[in-house]
C-alpha cells in the first residue's frame, strides 16, 4: 500500500509546464517597425533583433531583454531602459540623450559614437573599456533623475 502511494505520488503529472521557449515567444516583440517611439515595451524580449535606426524615443523598456541586438543609429532619447539586460548589443551611433540605464546589465555591449548627454547609468554594469570610453564624452544631467552623466558612470575627475 505504501509502495502504491509512493508510485502514485512520484509519477509524473500530465499538466504541461511552460518551457523557456514558450516564455520567450510570449514576451518577444513580434513586429519591429521604424517608428516605435513612446511604446510600452516593459519586459519585452529583443533577441538578435535588428533595431538599427529604429525610433524608440520615450519608450518604456524597463526590464526588457535586448541581447545580441543591433541598435546602431537607434533613437533612444528619453527612453527608460532601467533594469534592462543588454548583453553583447551594439549601441554604436545611437542617440541615448536623456535615457535611463539605471541597474542595466550591459556586459559586452558597445557604445562607439553614441550620444549620451544627460543619460543616467547609475548602477549599470558595463565593461571597463566601455565605461572609460563613455566617460571621455560624458556630459549633461538627466532631466528626470537630476544625476550627472559623469557621476552616474563613476567617472574620475
Amino acid at each position: 500500500m505504501v509502495c502504491a502511494f509512493l508510485i502514485q505520488c512520484l509519477a509524473p503529472t500530465t499538466a504541461a509546464a511552460i518551457t523557456a521557449p514558450e516564455l520567450r515567444g510570449q514576451r518577444a516583440v513580434q513586429e519591429i517597425t521604424p517608428d516605435m517611439h513612446g511604446l510600452d515595451l516593459k519586459e519585452k524580449e529583443f533577441l538578435k533583433a535588428d533595431l538599427r535606426d529604429v525610433d524608440l524615443s520615450g519608450s518604456d523598456l524597463r526590464g526588457a531583454v535586448i541581447n545580441t541586438s543591433q541598435l546602431q543609429g537607434a533613437d533612444l532619447r528619453d527612453a527608460d531602459l532601467s533594469d534592462v539586460v543588454g548583453f553583447a548589443s551594439r549601441f554604436d551611433g545611437a542617440d541615448l540623450r536623456g535615457a535611463l540605464f539605471t541597474n542595466a546589465m550591459l556586459m559586452q555591449s558597445r557604445f562607439a559614437d553614441s550620444r549620451i548627454e544627460g543619460a543616467d547609468f547609475t548602477d549599470a554594469v558595463l565593461d571597463l573599456p566601455q565605461q572609460r570610453s563613455l566617460c571621455s564624452r560624458a556630459n549633461g544631467v538627466n532631466p528626470r533623475t537630476g544625476i550627472a552623466t559623469r557621476e552616474s558612470l563613476n567617472c574620475r575627475p
